[in-house]
């Protein structure tokens, strides 16, 4: 047995790759990205370290080629669901008991295996699967994914070796224990790493997991549970659970074992996971911890000191990098009005160069929205503007969804800053503009942070750094993650902890020490050297207020 005592320092954020043109690793994710779209993937449900396949399927397709299929997927019912449960419940003794080292060695393999072995395994996944491309895929399906299980590791250390004072005649501690019972973990199709980080980020504080991917992550997501695998976590630590969504969470939100939930998603979803939880505080071993993010609607506010061109670049990247599917992405903007003529030509000429299509086409910075859903819900958005006398399309306001969900990249203006592309969540490459007057500044932060229920993210860009800290101080509760001078988006683990509040979760900060403390379940320890044998207080002995002990 090791007792070293051992600390994990602070890791470097993962290098981005390029992928300029006549890179090996550019070649390499060409060919990946080739060998993907000509195989078709079956995709099994994966519980206590077996796969199970329950003949009831879906299909995995192309964003942007909806008729191409790369995987078909088992779902699970009520009896798989309960199995998933049964074996979580059973692998938690074992690996809570197993040392804190070892669960985060092999956490640590599972970062090395996609910064290595499986790299464009992901990325390639990503692309075709969710509708990335290639930058979009690296920077998070690897370099994120890795970051989170890195910096997590580093976390960890830092917790466990946080220690309560000693007085002399005695020992204190604190056990780190993981929560008693399982944890329901809950990821979005929009990023790679975030479902990795869900399942693992309770899982390397000793916690056991079932996991309900989305229906159109699943390749990658898949790809993620067999390096899991790979890298050596036994059986039963996560369980994978592709399928109905409320089939699984009805099962699972009711079980007395359940000991917390992580969630990425709607407001919808995590609103009706919180209320059933809530209605069922009977039936648990112990109050569930639920950490969720969900929803934004995050704003850009320009000061008429900011350079037209920072902000056309912040605008244009943070509204249409994805196509708009984060949940950070630029959707709403407050510009005055002497900036207004300039901003628009810049972001006319930036519009301009954006070309879309096919993920394997390495030149188009827009690809296709997930699904028909998608789709159909964007461009509702786009035609109340188009069919209301408060709003004018500036630019795009086209879709075609014949062979894949393509949106062009759609900016709105409106007269009115209540407007419901201003206030309403979209998740798509949607911009809407409301032109303030230059000396309106202070009363239009008042209307930005009143307007939305979200507090996601948001950014002002100043030249006056009086004008930027009045700002920081107005918008204090409308964003978690706050930009000066760039896109609401993009932050990267170890340096921008991301989450907020309002309707935008729990702001539990993944990313963080943050996150990983809802995980634990502490309790304190008192070893006492020389115990007292007289109950009474010292000054009772001295005024006999009490009889001599027989």
């Amino acid at each position: 047995m090791n007792n070293a005592q051992f600390y994990y320092s602070r890791p470097e954020n993962e290098k981005v790759l390029p992928y300029t043109k006549g890179t090996a690793e550019r070649e390499a994710l060409e060919a990946e990205l080739e060998r993907q779209s000509s195989i078709q993937v079956e995709i099994p449900l994966i519980i206590g370290g077996l796969e199970v396949k329950t003949g009831n399927t879906g299909k995995v397709v192309m964003p942007h080629n909806h008729k191409h299929v790369l995987a078909v997927y088992h779902k699970a019912g009520e009896k798989e669901v309960k199995m998933a449960i049964e074996a979580a419940m059973k692998a938690h003794q074992q690996w809570a008991e197993m040392s804190w080292v070892e669960r985060v060695s092999i956490t640590l393999k599972i970062a090395e295996l996609i910064a290595t072995k499986h790299r464009y395994l992901m990325n390639a996944s990503t692309m075709l699967g969710q509708g990335k491309n290639a930058y979009q895929a690296e920077i998070e399906a690897v370099a994120e994914a890795i970051d989170f299980l890195r910096f997590n590791a580093h976390y960890v250390s830092e917790i466990y070796d946080d220690q309560p004072h000693s007085e002399r005649g005695n020992l204190n501690r604190i056990e780190y224990r993981p929560l008693e019972g399982f944890v329901f973990a809950v990821s979005p199709f929009n990023f790679t790493a975030i479902a990795s980080n869900l399942s693992l980020a309770p899982v390397v504080l000793g916690n056991t997991a079932v996991w309900k991917p989305a229906s159109t992550a699943l390749l990658s997501n898949y790809y993620l549970m067999r390096i899991f695998r790979e890298a050596g976590l036994p059986d039963g630590v996560i369980n994978f659970l592709p399928g109905s969504g409320s089939q699984i969470g009805d099962i699972v939100l009711k079980h007395k074992d359940l000991g917390g939930v992580h969630f990425t998603g709607s407001n919808n979803t995590f609103n009706h996971i919180w209320k059933t939880v809530a209605e069922n505080l009977e039936n648990y071993r112990s109050y569930p911890r639920v950490v969720g993010e969900t929803g934004g609607k995050d704003f850009v506010v320009v000061h008429p000191s900011a350079d037209v061109e920072e902000v056309s670049t912040a605008l244009v990247g943070g509204a249409f990098e994805y196509q708009g599917q984060k949940c950070s992405a630029a959707s709403r903007a407050y510009i005055p009005a002497s900036l207004w003529p300039d901003i628009k030509k810049s972001m006319g000429n930036n519009i301009s160069l954006i070309k879309k299509g096919d993920v394997r086409n390495f030149c188009n910075f827009v690809n296709a929205v997930i699904d028909e859903g998608a789709f159909d819900k964007i461009m509702g958005y786009i035609d109340k503007a188009r069919d209301s006398d408060e709003a004018e399309i500036v630019f795009g306001g086209s879709g075609d969804k014949s062979d894949g969900y393509f949106i062009d990249p759609t900016v709105i203006l409106t007269s009115n800053p209540h407007f419901i592309t201003m206030e309403e969540e979209i998740f798509g490459p949607v911009l809407t503009i409301y032109i303030y007057e230059d000396e309106d500044f202070e009363q239009t932060l008042e209307l930005c942070d009143q307007t939305s229920p979200y507090g996601l993210t948001g950014a002002i860009f100043s030249k006056d750094r009086r004008a930027t800290i009045k700002a920081c101080q107005v918008l204090r509760y409308a964003a978690g993650n706050f930009y000066f001078n760039d896109k609401p988006t993009g932050a990267v683990v170890g340096q921008q902890p991301f989450g907020g509040a309002r309707m935008s979760g729990t702001n539990d900060k993944a990313g963080s020490y943050l996150n990983l403390l809802r995980w634990i379940n502490p309790r304190s320890v008192k070893d006492t050297f020389n115990p007292p044998v007289d109950f009474r207080y010292q000054f009772m002995q001295e005024e006999k207020c009490y009889k001599e002990k027989i």
